[in-house]
């Protein structure tokens, strides 16, 4: 059980909770922090004090006041008429996260939000009750505001859930659980929608799988270096200290550790002097991406703990401001920034899959790989995929944030697009995965031409996992099928 508190959720936890299904709970000391935290909200609005999102209107009708009787219908209205979102749901793991995220800043005790509420979303989680969050219609900044109406319209039993691999109305459900209907009050929809849970949710499942796939391009590279006799004398320690990048001389120890022992990696001199790039600076490439990705988790841990509502509520109510939190710009930045490192491995694992595939480049490998070059194409096309798929990732990878447009009246004229970004990122990983898998496939197949007794003995157990995936390649058939398989068991989504 993960207790949450608003402090120090981290990226582990949450890869816990979505993955193994670990349950969460609401800490003793965060209950204590949302019920003061209330009692300000309750005050303000007996006290008739006007304060914005409490007893006014929202963005540009922030100038117009709201009568007491009237605050809670105008919790409502924001939910229904916020809830403008299309396109296809968010993976449930998205939405999963989304929900943890948005309970845990809650928790910080600065929203004024009602415990019973916050509960709600505690037993949703555990009980794996998703909303449906259609993945278009956020600017990214005032929050991501159409994504999360759509997960509090469930929440308040007016919108659909997944369940039991069921699409649901919540109501429905609700009442069949025979759980009362949950009646939004002063600010609490303000503080529901008011965040950049969207965003930073598909941010941290696109950081789990982008992690994953960067260990994995390391031993894919390793054996495509196996099947092209590549120098290992590139990862020697003290190249990669002579620069000093962490990341880049952990790669190298990583390279070296896949290719201990192998009789097919070669030295300066033996076969030639030096590797092309896509070889000989793996350390420099795949280290800078992993630059990349450590940046992304700081900033995302960062912003998993973070109030990202409005106004926030300090000093037991005695101080309410209306900031600007909810602004996604560092995680519309992180997502860009996710975007170039994660396509880069899609970008240098494709120029490795050419040599392994062209006769000029591939050191006496057969043309395609083919088993009878000509009467069968062998890999022909599987580059071609592959060099479609990264080109792909170069439209994708146009940074989101550098757009923006006004809303609400000018109100807010300046937002992230961040929740876009996050999205993109997840459609360059899936095709980074393909990618890689093609290089993986290819250099199974070429390193079995050199001799598998050759190979190093944590390069051979994974070709001889490629291999209960994808037979060897001894004439043409629907080599997709083969990738596919790879894709599966290797790298799958976690």
């Amino acid at each position: 059980m993960i207790q949450l508190n608003g402090q120090n959720l981290s990226m582990e936890q949450m890869a816990s909770i979505l993955y193994s299904k670990q349950k969460v709970a609401i800490a003793d000391d965060a209950k204590h922090k949302v019920a003061k935290s209330r009692e300000a909200v309750e005050r303000i609005v007996q006290q008739d004090k006007t304060v914005y999102g409490i007893n006014t209107g929202f963005g540009k009708f922030s100038d117009v006041k709201i009568a007491e009787q009237e605050v809670s219908k105008l919790q409502v209205n924001l939910i229904r008429s916020h809830a403008c979102g299309f396109g296809e749901p968010f993976p449930i793991l998205v939405a999963k996260a989304m929900m943890v995220l948005r309970l845990n800043a809650l928790l910080k005790g600065f929203s004024g939000i009602r415990l019973e509420v916050l509960e709600r979303l505690c037993y949703m989680i555990n009980e794996d009750i998703i909303p449906v969050i259609p993945q278009q219609g956020s600017l990214g900044a005032s929050g991501d505001l159409a994504p999360l109406s759509h997960l509090v319209l469930a929440l308040i039993s007016e919108g659909e859930v997944f369940v039991q691999g069921e699409r649901r109305p919540s109501g429905e459900l609700f009442d069949q659980l025979n759980l009362p209907k949950i009646e939004l009050q002063a600010k609490e929809g303000l503080a529901l929608i008011n965040g950049t849970q969207a965003m930073t949710a598909q941010g941290i499942v696109n950081y789990i799988e982008a992690e994953k796939l960067a260990y994995a391009s390391e031993w894919i590279a390793a054996m495509t270096m196996e099947a092209l006799y590549g120098i290992i004398d590139a990862f020697h320690p003290a190249v990669h200290e002579a620069r000093g990048m962490q990341e880049q001389m952990d790669v190298a120890t990583r390279m070296r550790d896949w290719l201990e022992d192998s009789a097919l990696i070669t030295h300066q001199g033996d076969k030639r002097v030096q590797d092309p790039y896509s070889l000989r600076c793996i350390p420099q490439i795949h280290g800078a991406s992993w630059q990349v990705l450590n940046y992304v988790k700081e900033k995302l841990e960062l912003e998993m703990n973070a109030a990202t509502d409005n106004p926030l509520i300090f000093e037991d109510g005695e101080l309410i401001i209306s900031g600007g939190n909810f602004h996604g710009q560092p995680i519309a930045f992180a997502m860009d920034f996710l975007k170039i490192g994660v396509a880069e491995l899609a970008n240098v694992s494709e120029r490795r899959i050419e040599r392994l595939v062209n006769p000029q480049l591939n050191e006496g490998l057969p043309a395609f790989l083919s088993a009878k070059p000509g009467l069968e194409s062998g890999a022909m096309i599987l580059q071609y995929s592959a060099a479609s798929l990264v080109s792909e990732n170069k439209t994708l990878a146009h940074p989101a944030s550098v757009d923006s447009i006004p809303s609400s009246a000018n109100q807010e004229d300046h937002v992230s697009m961040g929740t876009t970004g996050s999205r993109h990122a997840r459609m360059i990983i899936g095709n980074v995965r393909n990618v890689l898998a093609i290089e993986a496939f290819c250099a199974a197949q070429a390193v079995e031409y050199r001799g598998v007794e050759q190979m190093s003995p944590k390069l051979r157990e994974k070709w001889e996992q490629i291999r209960e995936l994808a037979p060897s390649m001894t004439e043409d058939r629907i080599f997709s099928h083969d990738v596919n398989r790879i894709i599966e068991i290797l790298l799958p989504s976690r």
